[in-house]
């Protein structure tokens, strides 16, 4: 019974306590014209800033569907410009009729879900053959740098062997100077890879970009890889090894860009029949 008494004396002391600061505030606001003003502006002030507030935090939650939109219309832009390009190099060839469409189609996806820490690593993504995804399409950041390449699909869902995997081979050439070798990962860290058998006669040095070549079924001619790092001859004095630093940062993929070349099955095909 005490305590209720103390908690219910509690109660009424803070009723008074704001009553009094109510009427204290309400006499000093109407004592002058200009506490009236200064009190509007504070107010006025207090809720912009409130406002602001709960405006910022609506535009922030808004940024992944913004974000997803812009890079819808980049594939669209990709997709429009794969066509000129093809529809430009038929018209210098002075070939006769023109292509309907490029050799690559671009498409957007979600990754579901991304290993780092093991040897052979797999990123899954949310589209598969029901969005014409198919093996051998390539996988790279909004940006444009290299991630990996589709190895399986069902109808919803495709794998993609990661970068990041010890199993994955690509080519890559030193931007602008046209030498080429082996890209591969050895297992050692999420942030590098390595290419063997560039040319010793290569132009190559550190912070040179390496990109992709016009060899490979997977990427189209020119995706970035990364950049030079560290160079030396190997044993034989005949080829360099490369450390490259990764483009992409492969510990935060959400959204990536697929590439498909449309006429990849046909070039298989026609290699393994000779």
């Amino acid at each position: 019974m005490y305590r209720l008494l103390e908690f219910l004396r509690s109660i009424y002391v803070a009723l008074l306590f704001v009553v009094i600061e109510a009427v204290a505030i309400g006499y000093y606001a109407h004592s002058s014209h200009f506490t009236q003003a200064r009190i509007l502006t504070q107010s006025n002030r207090l809720a912009g800033g409130i406002h602001s507030a709960f405006s910022g935090v609506k535009r922030f939650f808004a940024l992944p569907a913004e974000n997803r939109q812009l890079l819808e219309r980049v594939v669209a832009l990709e997709n429009e410009l794969s066509l000129h390009r093809e529809q430009a190099l038929y018209a210098a060839l002075d070939t006769v009729g023109s292509p309907v469409t490029g050799p690559y189609r671009y498409t957007t996806a979600r990754v579901v879900s991304n290993s780092i820490n093991r040897q052979e690593n797999l990123l899954t993504l949310n589209k598969g053959f029901d969005y014409e995804v198919a093996p051998e399409t390539a996988v790279v950041t909004p940006s444009g740098a290299m991630v990996g390449y589709v190895i399986g699909c069902s109808e919803r869902y495709s794998v993609a062997m990661s970068i990041l995997n010890t199993a994955f081979r690509a080519s890559g050439e030193v931007a602008g100077d046209g030498h080429f070798g082996s890209l591969y990962w050895d297992g050692f860290d999420a942030e590098h890879i390595r290419m063997r058998d560039l040319s010793k006669y290569a132009s190559v040095e550190r912070g040179d970009s390496i990109v992709s070549t016009s060899f490979s079924r997977y990427f189209p001619a020119g995706i970035l890889i990364g950049t030079v790092e560290e160079f030396e001859l190997n044993e034989t004095r005949t080829a360099y090894d490369v450390r490259i630093r990764l483009a992409a940062d492969m510990t935060a993929l959400h959204d990536v860009v697929l590439i498909k070349n449309q006429d990849s099955d046909e070039q298989r095909q026609l290699q393994e029949g000779i």
